[in-house]
């Protein structure tokens, strides 16, 4: 057979399976980040109660809050909750820390807990990131000692990692791992626990740092058709987030995920203040797009919502780095919402 016709063959069994995907039952839950890097914001049990009231039924923490896993008790939000950075070596290096950890921050809060996240955007070159993998499943292993898991109702284990250890994501379909030594055991994982990956998938850092060949329409949603065509498999696309993810899937099929696999946007935003692009209007457009959109899915996965976490319920005015980094919230600290009202 024609190399040619070999490679659309391939093409179309990977569309195939992709098809099966989307028929496959998935979280539609459209969540927020709580961020706490800030000396201004509500108490947990404040903020608990605005999730509530704006029908936020999903809540990223980055690390164990006693306060804030306490006032979650209760109530209908599901929880993924973060192992911070710095514990992931001594988590990896003793399955008892992992016990302890687990112990302390899971069992007691476990009607809340849908994710445990080991880490937030590791660098694969950095210390901790060999400890990653093996802190994932020493993480299992505690779950499993401590019988917190059934069968309808599993605390899934899993890493989020950043957009751009993916390379060659233009087409979406030629997408693949930058790392593949760093990402082979945690796909390992993943396929042994059925856990998604997840990616903070922010087309703002990629519009701003390409605005010349990527549109604002685009990245915001609102180009008012399909801006190109996947010349691997003829997909369509108008937007950046979906193109984003499905360059995740081509990546984590390259590296030999299951087909059954699902990615889950950990984190995505777009800042309101401090840098190219960064505006109230489009951070009002991209955040309102955003929740609206994830819910149809990609055009390599259509039909099938992507679990989306919005970064972040507040301005977080102690944290590091660029000004844009202190300007993502949906919230203002007296509560009040920054872009109106937003249907979660």
């Amino acid at each position: 057979m024609h190399a040619m016709a070999i490679s659309y063959l391939n093409v179309s069994l990977f569309i195939a399976a992709f098809l099966l995907l989307s028929l496959r039952p998935t979280e539609a839950q459209v969540g927020v980040s709580y961020g706490k890097i800030a000396n201004n914001l509500p108490s947990p049990q404040d903020v608990v109660n605005l999730y509530r009231s704006n029908n936020i039924k999903a809540m990223r923490l980055y690390f164990p809050d006693q306060p804030t896993l306490e006032a979650l008790q209760g109530t209908d939000i599901k929880l993924m909750l973060g192992v911070a950075n710095e514990n992931i070596r001594s988590i990896a290096s003793c399955r008892c820390a992992a016990y302890r950890w687990v112990r302390t921050n899971v069992l007691p809060y476990r009607s809340s807990i849908s994710y445990i996240v080991v880490g937030n955007e590791v660098d694969p070159s950095s210390e901790p990131a060999s400890s990653v993998a093996p802190a994932m499943r020493n993480i299992q292993y505690a779950l499993d000692v401590l019988n917190i898991n059934n069968e309808n109702d599993e605390v899934k284990v899993s890493t989020a990692i950043n957009a751009n250890l993916i390379t060659n994501s233009y087409p979406p379909s030629n997408g693949q791992f930058k790392d593949p030594s760093y990402i082979a055991p945690i796909i390992d994982f993943m396929n042994t626990h059925d856990s998604p990956l997840l990616v903070n998938v922010y087309p703002y850092f990629a519009y701003a740092n390409d605005p010349k060949d990527i549109s604002l329409d685009y990245a915001l949603f609102t180009s008012p058709g399909y801006v190109f065509t996947d010349p691997n498999n003829g997909l369509r696309y108008q937007n950046l987030f979906d193109a984003m993810v499905d360059s995740v899937y081509a990546a984590l099929r390259r590296a030999g995920g299951h087909h059954h696999l699902r990615a889950a946007a950990s984190e995505s935003g777009w800042p309101s203040n401090g840098g190219f692009g960064a505006t109230f209007s489009n951070a009002m457009t991209y955040n309102r797009n955003l929740i609206n959109h994830v819910k149809q899915g990609t055009p390599l996965t259509p039909g099938q919502p992507i679990e989306t976490y919005v970064f972040a319920m507040f301005d977080e005015n102690e944290k590091q780095g660029p000004e844009t980094e202190r300007n993502f919230g949906l919230f203002h600290p007296n509560q009040q919402s920054k872009y109106g009202y937003l249907s979660f």
